[in-house]
């Protein structure tokens, strides 16, 4: 079941502090803060990847075959202040990303 855009609008405002973007893959949605992939929005519901920022939160996985994440549940979804301090500190503890390489020219 894909995502709504209402859903990934309703997050992205939830988090509306942070340096934060939603990118359409695969039907649902890769969520960036700080510019490090730290979530996905699947199926509706909001999977941080697993830091020890989100300790205590159940695993599952956004689609099956997928590696365990953390389910945010509705709760902490509706708790802005909150769900903010852990998408950040989730961020925080990831590692910078990998810098781009430059694309090469076409030959003509």
């Amino acid at each position: 079941m894909a995502t709504s855009k209402q859903t990934v609008a309703f997050i992205l405002e939830q988090l509306g502090d942070l340096d934060v973007r939603a990118r359409a893959m695969f039907g649902e949605y890769g969520m960036y803060c700080d510019e490090k992939f730290a979530a996905i929005i699947a199926d509706d519901s909001l999977y941080l990847k697993a830091t020890s920022a989100t300790d205590g939160m159940e695993e599952a996985p956004p689609y099956p075959g997928a590696s365990m994440y953390r389910l945010v549940d509705a709760d902490l979804l509706e708790d802005r202040e909150r769900l903010q301090e852990i998408v950040q500190a989730t961020a925080d503890a990831l590692p910078a990303p990998r810098p781009k390489k430059p694309r090469r020219a076409k030959a003509e």
